[in-house]
């Protein structure tokens, strides 16, 4: 199943490595984060190299929905309460300045750049709504409550945050990418200290960036409890009524809502990697509902990494690796936090002092309530006597009867009926599921 984005961008391709190269910094991951970081560092003058195991934007990022916005929920009032008003009025500038850049690289690109207002609506409780409005204008945020009545069913209110965007982000990326140093379908295969080798050559490098969407070295940073995945579902109708603002809702099974030309995303059916959930069939459901005349002409699937406090882990990867840098945990929101992660990471390798760096640090303290979530599925999963067993820590995979697949609900490794692999953390497509 394709996304939309996939049926009308003019991709671009690039060589796989051949033979031993050097670097100063090599990236690992041909994401949006892996070719932000890229063209960020390019343009900064460094001497750099992105990898990729298979196409760029093969991943998660060709099924977004491609909203950019500093809107990520109702997260800010519960920010100002966990780290203070100062630290969720730098979260929401970092963010401001990705759309402005947004703004500036999408002038010279053909990529469906549109100005649209945002909107994070409840379906029964407006006084979280009334929290959220509050406190984004106490961060400097101009928002303001409104009644979102371009959604075909009632809501409690919404926040709505005006002049955010939204693109055709293969058409983006690919115009963005084509002149950058990527080596396609290149696979990482062992990380040492400045060396990485991959099944095409060796790489040497001083300084080195994990943008691989779940990080991949296992030993340090404690990402395997630090994060999570979830899935979610997206449709394309043909034939609804258009919908100029963009929506999400507050919950986590909620739904989202964007045009895209004569099209309307219908995004939910949300659930944990490796569980149960909705999927398309209440999507689908909706759609009959609401848009009985309309026709279903694509649908797709796509996860996010979530950390414990809705904030991405951007910085130095652990205290015990001076030289590595990720860029992870984008709870839903990669479009403006790519851009975060490539500023940040570009400022930090060029020796220059970031302002938004600090809130963003994976030092940062991991007690928070969804680590004990975490813990437990990661021990239910290892001491669960069944097979398959995931390649990544050895916890029982799940069969997803929905999308035919064996996912694991411990960290979000997918893999097909056969046994190849779809989605990391799990770098390992060889070992047979049976």
């Amino acid at each position: 199943m394709e996304s939309v984005w996939e049926k009308n961008a003019p991709r671009v391709k690039f060589e796989s490595l051949n033979g031993n190269k050097s670097t100063d910094v090599l990236i690992i991951g041909g994401g949006i984060a892996g070719i932000m970081c890229a063209y960020k560092l390019k343009n900064a003058g460094v001497d750099c190299i992105l990898v990729e195991a298979a196409d760029i934007c093969g991943g998660i990022t060709k099924n977004t929905t491609a909203k950019i916005t500093l809107q990520h929920g109702l997260i800010y009032d519960k920010m100002i309460k966990r780290f203070g008003v100062d630290k969720a009025r730098l979260y929401a500038k970092a963010q401001e300045k990705a759309i402005s850049e947004y703004a500036l690289l999408c002038r010279n690109v053909d990529c469906d750049f549109e100005i649209r207002d945002s909107y994070v609506y409840s379906i029964n409780d407006a006084k979280k709504i009334e929290k959220e409005v509050k406190a984004l204008n106490r961060i400097g945020v101009n928002a303001v409550f409104a009644d979102a009545c371009e959604l075909p069913f009632s809501v409690a209110g919404a926040v709505c945050v005006k002049d955010q965007a939204q693109f055709h982000p293969l058409k983006f990326l690919f115009s963005v990418a084509k002149d950058l140093p990527i080596c396609e379908h290149t696979k990482v295969t062992e990380l040492m200290p400045n060396n990485a080798k991959t099944d095409r050559g060796d790489i040497k490098y001083k300084k080195l960036i994990i943008a691989t969407h779940f990080p991949l070295i296992n030993k340090h940073g404690l990402y395997s409890l630090k994060l999570y995945q979830h899935r979610s579902y997206v449709i394309a109708l043909q034939g609804a009524k258009n919908i100029n603002g963009m929506y999400v809702d507050e919950s986590d099974t909620g739904m989202s809502f964007r045009s895209c030309g004569e099209l309307l995303l219908i995004g939910g059916g949300g659930h944990r990697t490796g569980k149960h959930g909705g999927c398309w069939k209440e999507l689908e459901d909706f759609a009959k509902k609401y848009f009985s005349k309309a026709e279903i002409v694509a649908k797709w699937a796509t996860q996010d990494c979530m950390t414990l406090d809705d904030v991405p882990y951007i910085g130095q990867y652990a205290k015990s690796l001076p030289n590595v840098f990720v860029a992870t945990g984008f709870n839903k929101w990669g479009m403006t936090n790519a851009v975060v992660s490539a500023d940040i990471l570009c400022d930090t390798i060029t020796g220059k002092t970031n302002p938004y760096a600090a809130v963003f640090s994976p030092s940062r303290t991991v007690l928070r309530p969804q680590l004990a979530v975490n813990t437990l599925e990661s021990t239910l999963g290892i001491i669960t006597p069944t097979v398959p067993r995931c390649p990544h820590l050895g916890c029982a995979l799940k069969f997803n009867r929905v999308e035919h697949s064996w996912d694991c609900p411990c960290h979000g490794s997918r893999f097909t009926e056969h046994g190849e692999l779809i989605d990391n953390p799990a770098t390992d497509d060889k070992r047979p599921i049976k």
